[in-house]
This record gives structure tokens, sequence and C-alpha cells, in this order.
């Protein structure tokens, strides 16, 4: 891995994209002047991106670059199909309503911005989760998106009753504000042109992340393709 600071790692580079750790706090695209994720890349690695999919600002963690168009159609056409394995990593400071599960419900627009998650199943965003302690009294979750909504984890985080330690939209606001939101895109895996692909990378930013509790707690889970998922459905 070669650290880009600041901004972002290049994890690996493949014939056709690349594959890169976002810091928390980097905008995707350009905004306000400021260069984004994108930009940072093609001017970094003096290379040509074109984006597949994407994070949230607040979001650190894994992402796919396509280097050329055809790759770009190939690796986004995965993404539309849901055919990318995807697992996240996060903290919260509250005690979930279930320690482990489904969260499924249609999404609504709802104010300042944010989303809530209705009762209806017409177009549900749906996310497997699994929690354990991490001491301290921190929860630390996997969560694996089986849909692709905008906000999609942080609204099932918060309809867990444990919303994502330091999320400012779903979060109460409490006076010992974290340094970041507390949400890591860790793993990916996917199938392309005969090949398995797989990659990982750990949270490196937010000093929470850090403890030596949160990072044991995170060690000891392993692969996290290799957790005990139920079967999706």
């Amino acid at each position: 891995m070669v650290r880009y600071a600041p901004g972002f790692t290049l994890v690996s580079e493949e014939p056709g994209f690349l594959v890169v750790d976002k810091d928390p706090g980097l905008d995707f695209h350009d905004c306000q002047g400021r260069p984004g994720l994108c930009s940072l890349v093609r001017e970094r690695l003096g290379r040509p991106v074109f984006p597949v999919h994407r994070l949230d600002k607040a979001t650190s963690g894994i992402l796919l670059l396509a280097t050329d168009r055809e790759w770009a159609a190939s690796l986004a056409g995965l993404f539309r199909e849901r055919l990318v394995e995807k697992y996240y990593v996060a903290l919260s400071d509250l005690s979930p309503n279930r320690k482990q599960g489904l969260v499924q419900g249609d999404m609504a627009r709802s104010r300042r911005g944010t989303w809530k998650l209705l009762r209806s199943l017409e177009r549900p965003a749906r996310t497997r989760f699994l929690s354990w302690s991490a001491g301290r009294g921190l929860r630390l979750f996997v969560l694996k998106p089986l849909t692709g909504r905008t906000h999609q984890l942080r609204v099932a985080m918060k309809s867990l009753g444990a919303p994502i330690l330091g999320d400012e939209l779903y979060h109460r606001i409490v006076p010992d504000w974290p340094d970041r939101m507390y949400l890591h895109a860790h793993s990916l895996r996917f199938c392309l042109r005969g090949r398995v692909f797989s990659y990982a990378c750990a949270p490196k930013v937010g000093s929470v992340f850090l403890e030596e509790g949160v990072r044991c707690a995170l060690e000891a889970l392993g692969p996290l393709e290799e957790l005990s998922w139920p079967a999706r459905r």
C-alpha cells in the first residue's frame, strides 16, 4: 500500500482499475473549489480514472476506480446488478435493539437532508448485520448491504437504536463529540472475467478505531465474508 496523504491510500493497482482507501472527510467529487478523491487520484498518479461507485464524504474505506471506459462499464454493471459483496464496519456508543439480523424497509426523505426507514416493502433497502462488544461501552458492527440506497447503512443503524458514533445527521450530538463518523468500507469481493477479486482494508483513521479494544475485536473476526452470515434471500 502507498499512502498519499491527506486523501487516500493506493491499496492495489490492477489491469483496468485501481483500489483505493479513501480518508474520511474527503468529498468524492470536487466541491467548492476543493479537489475530491477522483481529482486527487488523477493528479497524484497521473492516470485517468472513471468512478463506478462512491462513498459518502464522512465515510472512509475501500473504493474501485476504473482506468478505462471498458472496465468502467463492466464494473458499474456488477454494482448495478448487486454482484459485488460489500462489507462495512461501524461503531456505536448505544446498544442496539437486536444484536444481529436483517434491517429492511422502504426509505423516504425526511428533514434536514436525512432519510427514514418505513415499514413498507415495495422497494426496500436491505442490510444484514452482526455485532459484538468492543469494550468501553462501544459496540462493533459488521454491515453487509444487499441493496444500495443513499444513507442506507446510517439509517439502518439509526433504526436499530444504535446510530453510528459521530454521525452528525442521525446521532444525537453529545458534548464529547468524536473526531469522525465511525463508518468504514472494509472489504469487497466480486468475480469478473473468470477471476475472483477480493480486497480488505481495516480502518486507519480515527482515534476510537485505533483503541486497543476495538482493534482486537476487529482483528478477531478474520475475513468478514467468512463470518456466519444467514443465507441471502
